[in-house]
């Protein structure tokens, strides 16, 4: 087990290692560790990796100029000049939120970024402020549409945070697949099988093999087959798409760039890097403050005192399973598995700085 500081001034020390700013590698550090200690770890330490690949091949650009290039009272297009996602991202839900002060909403579309770590982070963002926070991205094309072989669409995650008076805000943060890429990559690493309806092979028959994407298999999108509602999950990745890229200018669907270094770049372009979108929305814009809170409370009641099915001890509110396990994983502390703490050691090997294998 590591504790929160441990891995925190780690990831700070990798990329600062690697020429970001001290600021920047710790806004960085903080996208991370928010995966690790909601039980994201998807999003979290096995990332690392891929980001230093990314840096040795020269595709993140490490001191970019952020910069607002068209908006409206309400609105922006942010391009993120090749910044690692997690710059971009920050930076762009700073401006939203900076919108809505103003105007009661913001919303902003963004350009020339790279894999921002999990959505809901940036959707949370705007709780400290008294905002609704929605934030969206499109991703490396590993998703088939529905009824297709071709690598077209990413996981495209859409997260949703809202406050709420006595009880913890609402976060729903979801991929617009059954899995997660990362989660294939840490089922790789633990040798696991996942379960049919995630993916299928490159002639699009049904696997369990989470290492098939590297076969030219791919992914499917939530519901995995129409019978199970494939096509509402195709429409929400390709609303997410159009949001984060074509309001900004982004490359789109299969010309994404890819967020590993193992997949070589595309020679054709639509646009410029990896686009998302982000929203904030002022409480008070709606009705006063109070009152909004007092409101979200008893909708929450509402839905917490609906009947558990058989077997079931509670029903949950979306984001409750995550704050439970951020209380935990505080108090026990972040389990890396041996094979991403072995990738880690080595990393800090190659820039002379140390990694602890736990016991």
């Amino acid at each position: 087990m590591y504790t929160y500081d441990y891995l925190f001034n780690f990831t700070a020390e990798v990329f600062s290692k690697m020429g970001c700013p001290k600021d920047d590698a710790e806004k960085i550090a903080k996208v991370f560790m928010a995966a690790e200690l909601r039980g994201l770890s998807s999003h979290g330490m096995i990332r690392i990796k891929d980001y230093y690949q990314l840096w040795e091949a020269k595709r993140i650009n490490i001191k970019p100029n952020i910069k607002i290039v068209f908006e409206s009272p309400s609105t922006a297009v942010v391009d993120g000049d090749g910044a690692i996602g997690m710059l971009a991202a920050t930076r762009s839900m700073e401006i939203a939120m900076e919108k809505a002060e103003k105007a009661g909403t913001g919303w902003v579309s963004t350009r020339g970024s790279n894999h921002f770590g999990i959505a809901g982070y940036y959707a949370m963002m705007a709780l400290e402020k008294e905002m609704i926070g929605m934030s969206m991205t499109n991703a490396n094309p590993l998703v088939a549409p529905m009824g297709s072989v071709s690598r077209m669409l990413g996981t495209n995650p859409i997260a949703v945070a809202i406050p709420a008076g006595k009880h913890k805000p609402y976060v729903a943060d979801f991929a617009t697949t059954p899995i997660a890429r990362g989660k294939l990559a840490v089922a790789e690493k633990k040798g696991e099988k996942v379960a049919l309806g995630y993916v299928q092979d490159k002639d699009g028959n049904p696997t369990d093999d989470p290492t098939i994407l590297k076969e030219g298999g791919s992914m499917l999108t939530l519901g995995g087959d129409y019978e199970h509602g494939q096509h509402k999950g195709y429409c929400l990745s390709t609303i997410v798409d159009i949001f984060s890229c074509v309001f900004s200018g982004a490359n789109f669907g299969p010309f994404c760039p890819p967020s590993v270094a193992y997949l070589p770049v595309l020679e054709q372009k639509v646009g410029e890097g990896t686009g998302h979108f982000f929203g904030a929305m002022r409480i008070d814009a709606w009705q006063p403050a109070e009152l909004f809170r007092t409101k979200m409370d008893k909708w929450i009641d509402t839905f917490k005192s609906a009947k558990p099915a058989k077997g079931v001890k509670k029903v949950l509110i979306p984001g409750e399973p995550e704050f439970e396990k951020e209380e935990k994983i505080k108090k026990e502390g972040i389990a890396v598995i041996p094979a991403i703490a072995s990738d880690l050691e080595e990393i800090a090997k190659k820039l002379n700085i140390e990694f602890k294998l736990s016991d």
